[in-house]
Order: structure tokens, then sequence, then C-alpha cells
């Protein structure tokens, strides 16, 4: 994912957009439009029409990996209670009257609901319990609160977790970096950490020493709620106070009991049973921890229950067959354990299987259900009604191969719309592979035994879906594959990795592959070594060297057991620092590419992607004049996935057209959103799905008329004016003409268009796209914003009316 400067860098663009658009503004501007079809400017890369995935939002679990089970192997904790007078927004939240301590987690929120404050204090306590990376504190003037690290209005004071610094940052569900002041305290004691806010005057005290004073008036942050915040750091505080025009207060922490249940499973106890649930933690079958359930003799059904991600349903059909896993054992259980299909609230049962015989170590048992019913909010459940106890880890419930993508474990639903999208190129990383835990080693072999680690987006992350996963269903979809790689990784490991993936099956790790149940070498070329490295903590030298350093041991080690792979530098681009000419020397003649994040929610970025892809080659080149380095673009990243963000896609595309000889690709992040689930800030999908559907959005028909109307030639084309995004391009044999041209303004545009060496013209047609920039795709209405066609007449000289907020190809054929 991308920083906010490079959004804040773009607010001039927005504001030539307002410009333009008030010259626009309830009138038709004309503009006129020349294309000469003999002349070549450049060739455009066919995998132009790229998707940034990763396991964001639950894209791949819970989305294209056909697992529909989440939390399949119990390493969530029983859940937080809900602490009185308190919303948690994400993370685990554990209280006692006056202490409440909450573990590691990338921006988790604790929002006191009674009061705001405008004038007054906030105050609390802090103790890391360990030394780390992370920070935590508290936020102030809060509004707005959700799901998502980001997912708020207010100010952020935070301690480090090495005592060394206090962040002070503006959210306005994005991060604005105020200041780090230097402090010094030892975080593994009580610090008292406070903020004194007068309207628009903020003054920070660390152990009642004052630290900082800020002045702001900002309208959007001149009252709110107060919230205790951690980033990635297990941390306790106490003695919270607040003061308001309420009065002051020292905040409470009052839970109710809560089951000892893992937290994305549901309780089974039926009748009068008596149960035990113990989320245990010292004998599990893979990863840390599974769950066990005990019925003490009693009459009912003890057991537990799945609804998989967001418990929004496992959509089951009459007659389909599911096929399952699941690892138990029992040294004391009198009878079966049963799986089954069945109704949200377990009266109705559409399938179920008896377990006999459980063994006293952990076994695998394997099953079948055939639904009698359709239920789209349906659960899997496994219980039992027999005295004993029972231990449960790693379970999986899958579509039958026929019913799955090309028979591979992936949804065939969402399959077959990243096809139907028309992509030629898919990258599979992004934060996701910058967590520590994060190893090739791991993904590979049996999906039941590969071990949970703790991922960037999500704690409890499992690895039945990784690199391998995602090459397979590349293969299967006809896509390009590029994927990126921990830059931790040791170089021994990675040329593994790269045999494993290419050598032949007569090769120490070509033959695993083979074992594996893919013979045929993978035939890899692209792989990034890292994500937006030295993006945190700003323009850093140290980190700027540690990545040349990992870079060329990775480099080495890849190359030496494949010297065709093309490898991608990851190191966070910053034209003006110093450091970016060091990487390139360091680099250039090993990375092929470079990857380059821009921001694409403004319509009008194309102008700046341009600018600054001919800023990076006019670097490069003059940094070394027979360099082959090119750049690679990722990741296209936004909030948004309406029209807007469609127009924003379209414009960096006609940017990428115009420097195709230089990119490689263009990936818009992010390929896939659950609907309605949200918990990074990441807004981005561009295909959506629940349980049972799939649809695009606006981004997506961008992405799908312009794949479906790919030439490989940009020609000239001039204009009068620059009103409108336009490029235009032309067969090799001259047979057919594609213009891709985008109206990012609020009233229609008529342009007059004059093709020259382009003659006998016998066809022309416009496929458009057009709407509200906050426009959506839902449901209800899968297809609100799609693809319209109109016949044209066919000539050299064309008049065409573009309407507002549109994109448009015009397509004239011989």
């Amino acid at each position: 994912m991308i920083n906010i400067p490079t959004h804040l860098r773009l607010l001039l663009l927005l504001s030539v957009t307002l410009l333009l658009n008030q010259a626009c503004n309830n009138k038709t501007a004309a503009v006129t439009i020349t294309i000469d079809a003999e002349k070549i400017e450049n060739r455009i890369p066919s995998f132009l029409y790229g998707s940034c995935i990763e396991d964001v939002n639950h894209e791949i679990y819970g989305g294209l990996y056909d697992q529909k089970i989440f939390g399949e192997s119990f390493e969530e904790p029983e859940p937080s209670p809900e602490i009185e007078n308190f919303t948690v927004h994400e993370g685990v939240w554990k209280a006692t009257n006056n202490e409440v301590f909450v573990l590691a987690f990338s921006g988790a929120k604790l929002i006191y609901n009674p009061t705001d404050v405008t004038k007054g204090y906030a105050e609390t306590e802090i103790k890391f319990n360990s030394k780390n990376d992370g920070n935590a504190g508290f936020i102030t003037r809060v509004t707005k609160p959700g799901k998502g690290a980001d997912n708020f209005y207010g100010y952020e004071i935070s301690l480090k977790a090495d005592g060394k610094k206090i962040v002070f940052a503006k959210h306005k569900n994005n991060f604005e970096h105020i200041q780090d002041i230097d402090v010094d305290c030892n975080p593994l004691q009580w610090n008292r950490l406070k903020a004194m806010m007068d309207n628009g005057k903020i003054e920070l005290l660390l152990n009642d020493k004052s630290v900082f004073t800020y002045s702001d008036n900002d309208t959007l942050l001149t009252s709110g709620k107060v919230g205790l915040r951690t980033w990635n750091a297990d941390v306790s505080f106490k003695n919270v106070k607040i003061k308001s025009g309420k009065g002051e207060a020292t905040l409470s922490f009052k839970t109710p009991l809560v089951l000892n249940l893992s937290s994305q499973w549901d309780a089974i106890q039926t009748g009068d049973s008596k149960v035990l649930f113990v989320h245990d933690t010292r004998d599990a079958f893979n990863g840390k921890c599974s769950q066990t359930v005990q019925l003490i003799p009693s009459d009912g059904n003890a057991g537990v229950a799945n609804k998989g991600l967001n418990r929004w349903g496992i959509a089951v059909s009459n007659g389909q067959q599911y096929n399952g896993s699941i690892y138990l054992k029992s040294n004391s259980l009198e009878g079966p354990v049963t799986v089954a299909l069945q109704s949200a609230d377990g009266q109705m049962e559409y399938a179920a299987k008896q377990i006999q015989n459980i063994s006293s170590k952990w076994e695998k048992y394997t099953f079948e259900l055939t639904a009698n019913s359709s239920d789209t909010n349906a659960r899997f459940a496994v219980y039992f009604n027999q005295p004993g106890k029972l231990w449960i880890d790693q379970v999986t419930l899958m579509n039958t191969p026929k019913d799955q993508f090309k028979g591979l474990p992936f949804r065939k639903d969402i399959s077959e719309a990243l096809v139907a999208q028309g992509l030629t190129f898919l990258r599979y990383g992004g934060s996701m592979i910058n967590a520590p835990e994060y190893r090739f080693k791991k993904m590979i072999g049996d999906p039941g035994k590969r071990p949970p680690y703790k991922g960037t987006w999500y704690n409890y992350s499992t690895n039945g879906f990784g690199i391998e996963d995602f090459l397979k269903f590349c293969e299967a979809a006809g896509f390009t594959a590029s994927f990126a790689v921990n830059i931790e990784e040791t170089p021994a490991d990675m040329a593994d990795m790269v045999e494993y993936l290419n050598g032949p099956a007569t090769s120490t790790w070509g033959k695993k592959r083979a074992e594996n149940g893919h013979p045929a070498p993978y035939n890899v070329k692209y792989i990034e070594i890292g994500n937006e490295e030295v993006l945190g903590g700003g323009d850093n030298a140290a980190g700027y060297d540690h990545y040349i350093q990992r870079f060329n041991l990775l480099h080495n080690a890849m190359k030496s057991k494949d010297s065709s792979i093309m490898l991608i530098n990851a190191a966070w681009w910053r034209p003006k620092s110093p450091n970016i000419e060091k990487v390139f020397k360091a680099l250039d003649g090993k990375a092929a590419y470079w990857d380059y994040h821009p921001w694409a929610e403004n319509p009008a970025c194309g102008r700046y992607v341009e600018r600054e892809l001919k800023h990076m080659r006019e670097l490069f080149l003059k940094w070394n004049p027979n360099t082959t380095m090119k750049c690679a673009i990722f990741e296209e990243n936004g909030n948004i996935h309406n029209m807007q963000r469609a127009l924003a896609h379209v414009s960096l595309q006609n940017a990428v057209r115009k420097m195709g000889d230089f990119v490689l690709t263009s990936c818009a992040a992010n390929a896939l959103q659950p609907y309605k689930q949200n918990d990074n800030g990441w807004d981005q999908g561009q295909i959506f799905f629940t349980p049972t559907q799939v649809w695009g959005m606006p981004p997506f028909y961008a992405q799908k008329i312009a794949s479906e109307n790919h030439l490989p030639l940009r020609v000239s084309s001039a204009a009068s004016n620059d009103t409108l995004d336009i490029t235009a391009t032309r067969d090799e044999n001259g047979n057919k003409l594609i213009l891709h041209i985008a109206n990012i303004h609020e009233a229609p545009i008529t342009a007059s268009i004059t093709i020259k060496g382009f003659e006998n013209i016998s066809s022309a047609k416009a496929v458009y796209l057009t709407g509200k920039p906050g426009d959506v795709n839902s449901p209800e209405k899968p297809e609100f914003i799609s693809p319209k066609t109109k016949e044209l007449k066919a000539g050299n000289t064309v008049t065409f009316e573009f309407e507002p907020y549109s994109y448009t190809i015009l397509i004239f054929t011989k």
C-alpha cells in the first residue's frame, strides 16, 4: 500500500481539475482532435491490464480461496468482552476495573462514548509489555471511528515502544504526520501521557513535563471522543482520565464473562447440556492453538460452529456436495462426533456425517456432505452428545473440484470474474509480504500443515493459500504472474525457491514440486524483492543501505538457479533523495524494474504520473546512459472504488500508453473486496463479492473495455486544448484504430475528430462508461455503471459528444 504524502502531492492536481470543471460548468465545451495513424509514437505493453492481489481485507481467505471456514486453525483468541461505555474497533482488549490491556494490532482502537472533549484534557498511564517497533497511546477529538488503522478523524498521541519518541499526528481517514517528539523514558514501566486541549491549542506532557505544544485551526477536528490505540504493540493502560465540560472523570472498565472460545467460532450448547470450552494453547495440531469442548454428563449437544468470513454465512445449494477435513483427538469421548451443515440457528440440518472412534492422538478425518436444501446463510457445525472432551483443529470445507475453477481450490465465480475483466498481469504482493514470518517454505506442501503466522493485515493469517497456489491460479487463468518475497528470506531459501518453481523435476527442489502435484516448472519470470521498502520512517540512508545489501544477497542466490528471471526493485521512490541515486547505481544491471506506486484517485492523476515516469526515465539515463532498468507500477492505490476511481484509472492508463516503452505493467489495487467489509481503510476493490454474488465496480469495467480493445501501437494525437485526456492506438497491420478518451468534467464536451493516414473506414462505434463521480455498483444493481455501445457514421471526420464523467473508446475499422 501507499503512503499519504503521495496523495497530498496530488491535491494541486485536484485544484487544477476543479478549475477545469468550472470552465466547463453548465455548458458544452468544444475541442478539435487530429489523429495521424501513420505516425507511431511507441509500443504499448500487453501487460498494461494488471491488478494487484494480496490478503488485505480478506481478498484471499473468504474470497478467491475456496475455503469456506474462516478461523480454520483456531488461532484467534477468545473475543474481547464488551466494555461498558466503550466501543472496540478491532483488536483484543482485556480489562479489569482500572486497567485495560491490548494485544499488538495495527491500529486497534477503544473509544469512550459518553463524552466529547473540546476544552479539557485526556490522560493515561501506559506501560509496554515488550520492546518492539510499535507505539501506543491515546487519540483525541475522535469522530467517525471504524475498523482500520487510519479510519477515524482525530489527533494521535502515541509513545514509541522504545520510550524515545512521541508520535503526534492527525487522522482524517488517513495519516498526516505532524512531529516526532524526542523523549526519554523506560517503556517497560508506567509512564503518564497527557494532552491538554484548549480549543485549537494542544499541549503534550510526559510524566508531568511539557514536551510539545501545537496550535491548529482545523475545523474538522474541534471536538470529539477520547480513545486508546495501539500500533503493533502489546500494551497496558491504567488511570485513564478525561476532563471536559461535563467535569473530570477516571474511567473504569467493566466487562461481562465470555466463553473461552476462539473468536471466529460460535458455541453449540443445546438442551440442558453442561459444556466447558477451553481455547487451548498447549497442545495444538498446527500453530499455537486448538479448541477443546468438554461435555459434562447431561442431555444435549456440545460443539462449535463456523459461519465463514464476517459470519455472513456459508452458502449451500440443494444437491451440492462439499468436501472437508478436520483434525480431532480425544482420550475420553464415549460416542461419535458429527460434522454438519445447518441453518444459522442450528434448528435445521442440511447434511451430516458421523465420525467414529476418535483417536487419542491428532488424526485427520475427511468427510463429504451433500446438502438437501439451499440456504445462503448456513453454518458448519462440529458437535457430539456423549460425555467426554474433544480437541479440534485445522478445519477445511470446500466445494468439490467440479464446482471450483478448473478443478483447483479457487472460487469459480470470482475466478471467472477476474478472467472476464481482461487481466493480462497479476501481482501477488503488498504490505502482506513484510510480515516477519512471511516465508516461502512455509507455504508449500499439505495446506493443513502449513503454519499460521502473524500477518501484516490480519494477526492470525494462515498459509493455506501461498505463492505456489497463486501461481497455479495464474497458470489456470492465463495471467502472467509476479510475486514479492520478504527481503529477510535467506539466500539459501531463495535459491531453493527458484529451483522449486523453475527447476526440472530431477533437481532436488524441483522433485519436491513434482511430489506436491506440479511436475512441470512454473517458469516464473518476474519476482519482486520486498515491498515499499524504506517507506516507513521517512528518507533513511541506513534503511536504503540495508535494502541494497539484502537485494544483492537474494539476487545472487536466485540468479544462480535461473539467470533468466527478472527481479524488481521495491525501494520506495523518492526522486529528490540522494539515496535513490545510490540504490540505482547499486542495483543497475541487477534489477530489471523499479516498482513505483502512484495514488490514483484524482481523475487527472495521469498527467502527474506521466511527469513522474518521464522524470524517472531521465534520472535513470542521467545516472547511466546505457541502463536497461525500467518501471513497473505494481500498485495504483486509492480509498475509493467508484466512477471517480474508474476515471483516475483511465487517466493513469493513458499515461502508461504514452510511456509504454518504459513501463512493464500497471496493476490496479485491490483486485477484490468483500461487500460491506473493510478493516484496513483501503476501500478500493475492483470486484466485490458476497457468499453468493460477484460483480464489478466501475474500475472493473474501465479495465475490461480497455483490455478488450487493446492495440499494440500508440500513434500521434493532437488536440486544440487539454480538456480531454486522449491516446490513439493502432494495430500492426493498420486495419484498426482505437481512441481512448476520458472526459473528467461535469459537462459534456463535443469534439471534432479528423483522422489522417487511415483511409477507407468501413465501420465506427463508441463503447463508453459514464456516471456521477460517486456512483458505484451494488448487489441490487450490479451493472448500474457498465459499458454502453453506440454505432457511428463511418468516415475520416467525426463529431462526437463525450458524456460528462465518461471513458469512451472510439473504434474505427477499415
